[in-house]
């Protein structure tokens, strides 16, 4: 009953804030006045390196990457260099940078989570952003180290809501909780294993790492620390991971795939294991309000900052699913990626725009390269723009454009959810009446 309770609250401070919507003004003479995004760095290499299990789960050789684990790629830093070069035809087209823009104190902001590759993805978008204009790069602890704001880490737990959002988690395979979870993923494991040939390998045959279709998943959540995972999804996450971002980098598709020949529908299968371990762990409802909570303040204060004109805060991919999650975005599924989700690079846009009467509203989107923009390194101008996903939030109206003020109503709603749940979970149990 409590955790029935936790989810209607956790909704119930989100969609109260947006039960009267504003009167949105006929769409005339507009003027793009600010415009906020948060971004997942580019392609980076695996987050583990030699000696790891990616080592030696599969009998074939991987790509030589061109950076050390988990850092931005050569590649990568090119398509965000592109990205940030189309942002700045669209802004200079739309009247809110000047060409050659060089930027007043105050009106531009880069902050990035302080690992390697969101500093250099920051940094590489900056420079296609505004090309005669050195702007620093904002991070604010020790380098190689996370950022609280950006760090998806539960800032929160009692035994009670651990126990609560691992339920709800297990929820999602129904009755037969997390194994379900995990059989569902079954085709797409199997393909992973074919596609790699892991049952091939002596490390899989020794049963090092276990059986990537059986086993316990256990789910950990502590306070200062991510939700982690351990048993077969993890595991198959890491390969699932590596073998996409292999294919972005991989001009020869049959030697991305270790020889075999894959469609577009199966690589996105391969993806879904990563997309089911990034819903598990981030994207629930008591957990996302949770780990969101500082970015979602720090959007909030960046969407009001006085005289800032573009504000660019770089993270991962966590950090978008779980702010989506967190202002209740429905299931979705993004066209001409094999990421379907959280692609590599994309971006969270809210583009604030004013009337000729001074009333401002928002539209919201993801803005993303498509697999075959990634793969081929393209140029991005107007005429052949990334991929831009429009988003449909409660109080929209049919042009996609949201009033500021629900905007930020729906905004406080998340923000204030995770206030509730704090509240809920450390209260005390009021005592029972005396006879």
């Amino acid at each position: 009953m409590k955790k029935l309770l936790s989810i209607l609250l956790v909704f119930s401070c989100i969609l109260a804030c947006c039960t009267a919507f504003a009167e949105l003004p006929e769409q005339s003479a507009c003027t793009l006045d600010r415009v906020v995004i948060l971004s997942r760095h580019n392609i980076r290499s695996p987050l583990s390196g030699s000696g790891s299990m990616l080592g030696d789960i599969t009998p074939h050789e991987w790509f030589q990457w061109t950076s050390n684990p988990s850092e931005l790629s050569l590649r990568g830093a090119v398509l965000e260099t592109l990205m940030g070069q189309y942002f700045r035809l669209w802004l200079e087209q739309e009247g809110l940078f000047p060409e050659n823009y060089q930027p007043e104190e105050g009106a531009v902001r880069f902050y990035a989570n302080a690992k390697q590759r969101t500093i250099a993805t920051a940094r590489y978008f900056s420079a296609g952003l505004l090309p005669v204009s050195a702007v620093p790069i904002e991070t604010h602890v020790t380098y190689d180290t996370m950022d609280p704001v950006f760090e998806p880490s539960l800032n929160f737990v009692t035994e009670e809501y651990m126990q609560d959002a691992i339920t709800q988690i297990a929820e999602k395979g129904g009755e037969a909780g997390l194994d379900g979870i995990l059989s569902n993923l079954n085709d797409a494991i199997s393909l992973l294993m074919d596609t790699a040939d892991i049952e091939q390998s002596e490390a899989y045959q020794a049963e090092k790492y276990g059986d990537l279709k059986a086993g316990e998943t256990v789910l950990t959540l502590e306070t200062g620390k991510e939700p982690k995972m351990t048993g077969p999804i993890k595991n198959a996450t890491s390969v699932a991971d590596a073998m996409i971002l292999q294919y972005y980098e991989e001009p020869d598709k049959q030697k991305a795939a270790f020889g075999h020949d894959l469609t577009d529908e199966d690589w996105r299968l391969i993806h879904s294991i990563v997309d089911t371990y990034s819903d598990m762990l981030f994207c629930s409802p008591l957990v996302s309000v949770n780990v969101a909570h500082p970015l979602l303040e720090e959007i909030r204060a960046e969407l009001s900052a006085e005289g800032r004109k573009f504000s660019f805060l770089c993270g991962h991919d966590a950090n978008v699913a779980s702010v989506l999650a967190a202002l209740n975005y429905g299931d979705y599924l993004l066209p001409e990626t094999v990421e379907q989700h959280t692609p590599i690079g994309v971006k969270l846009v809210f583009e604030r725009w004013v009337t000729a009467e001074n009333e401002a509203y928002y539209k919201i989107s993801l803005v993303y390269q498509s697999t075959a923009q990634l793969r081929s390194m393209e140029q991005l101008t107007l005429e052949n723009p990334p991929v831009i996903y429009p988003l449909h939030f409660e109080g929209m109206d049919a042009e996609g454009r949201i009033a500021e003020a629900d905007l930020f109503k729906l905004l406080d709603g998340a923000i204030s959810a995770y206030d509730a749940l704090v509240e809920q979970y450390t209260a005390e149990e009021p005592m029972d009446d005396a006879a």
